[in-house]
């Protein structure tokens, strides 16, 4: 086969379990590393004899080739013990390739061994896959249904919430006081029976809501807003969703309830800027202004960032974070990207912060809105 201008190819070595470049390229999950090719737009993965056939019977790509094949073809050249690259090498001589594009992320071992054997390697900035930003009908609707099961298990932990009882302070089931745990507990158990996975799911009641990463630990008590921050992924297609509520249980103070307003607030205006051609740092400019014009400033304090000190939103699909980024960085939004909009507003000396994020699907007018689930702060 005659490779293309200059014998260059596209070349990942990687599992599809972990990377998703080859997951987006393989169209199957893969625990272990096996070899994708790309020549002239033909695309051949290269498998073991344990995955070969349900490669050839669940993979996208037009051609599945043997590794035993491969590793007995080194072995004629005198490689008594031949492993994966050697196979890999010998699939490239096949295909006349002389110089292969790899991810950002290929391992520098298999590179140094590439080049040992003459090959030219040269890695590709991110995206890997052009295309893969700009989302296909296909993959709108699998995002759509991990969004489904997400907004279900919210509500579920919810209602756990609105039918608590007040205890010196202290949110109460039927069990004893409500936690952080119990309720990420729940939201598992309710995702996985649906064939979702999730890990690191936020709960954080109070100042833990501050640090906007911080899973939350501890009891919930009344009146603080409680940040529910839900990323799963289908088990079965690879894609997450990612919404984010703030609620509270009890009696609420005015400051969280104007903390709330305004940051539901930011988040309807960055909506109404999303659209084909708009440049992302606009938008999250906008709600920057917003928020400054509210009196709600952005800065450390006492050794801690408060504010609005993160960005408005980020692309996402097979992995949670993807471009483009909604951001202080000019990247301007395409039809067919599929984005988050969360601004929030994180205040520890008021005891707590606000996140309110929704997934939408931009378009040349606008954007869809992929979230439905509805924002209540008290419950």
């Amino acid at each position: 086969m005659t490779a293309s201008p200059g014998n260059e190819a596209i070349l990942l070595i990687a599992d599809s379990e972990r990377d998703a470049d080859m997951l987006y390229a393989a169209g199957l999950f893969v625990p272990d590393p096996f070899t994708f090719l790309r020549v002239e737009g033909r695309t051949t993965i290269m498998m073991s004899d344990l995955e070969i056939d349900r490669a050839r019977a669940q993979s996208k790509v037009d051609e599945v080739v043997s590794l035993t094949d491969y590793t007995n073809r080194a072995k004629k050249t005198g490689n008594a013990d031949p492993g994966l690259m050697d196979a890999v090498v010998e699939l490239l001589r096949e295909r006349e390739v002389k110089c292969v594009s790899v991810p950002n992320g290929f391992p520098l071992g298999y590179a140094d061994k590439l080049r040992d054997r003459g090959f030219a390697v040269a890695s590709k900035e991110d995206p890997f896959w052009d295309q893969r930003p700009v989302k296909t009908d296909d993959e709108v609707a699998a995002i759509s249904n991990a969004s489904r099961h997400t907004e279900d298990a919210l509500r579920m932990a919810f209602d756990i919430l609105a039918e608590a009882t007040v205890k010196d302070g202290l949110l109460h089931g039927p069990e004893g006081p409500l936690t952080s745990e119990y309720i990420r507990k729940r939201i598992h158990v309710y995702l996985l029976e649906r064939d979702c996975i999730a890990q690191h799911t936020i709960i954080a009641g109070g100042v833990q809501g501050c640090d906007p990463h911080n899973g939350g630990s501890g009891p919930l008590r009344a009146g603080e807003p409680i940040i529910f921050d839900l990323f799963p992924k289908s088990a079965k297609t690879g894609y997450y969703a990612d919404i984010t509520r703030t609620v509270a249980k009890g009696p609420v103070s005015d400051t969280f309830r104007r903390l709330y307003d305004t940051v539901l607030e930011g988040q309807e205006i960055a909506l109404s800027r999303v659209r084909a051609g708009v440049d992302g740092r606009d938008i999250h400019g906008e709600v920057e202004r917003l928020f400054e014009s509210k009196g709600y400033e952005t800065g450390a304090k006492n050794g801690r960032m408060q504010g609005f000190f993160h960005g408005t939103g980020h692309g996402f699909g097979l992995e949670i974070h993807e471009p483009p980024r909604i951001s202080k960085v000019s990247q301007v939004l395409v039809a067919g990207h599929v984005v988050t909009v969360e601004p929030g507003l994180y205040y520890p000396d008021l005891g707590g912060g606000v996140r309110i994020e929704d997934n939408v699907v931009v378009t040349e007018s606008g954007c869809v809105n992929l979230t439905r689930l509805e924002k209540v702060f008290e419950l």
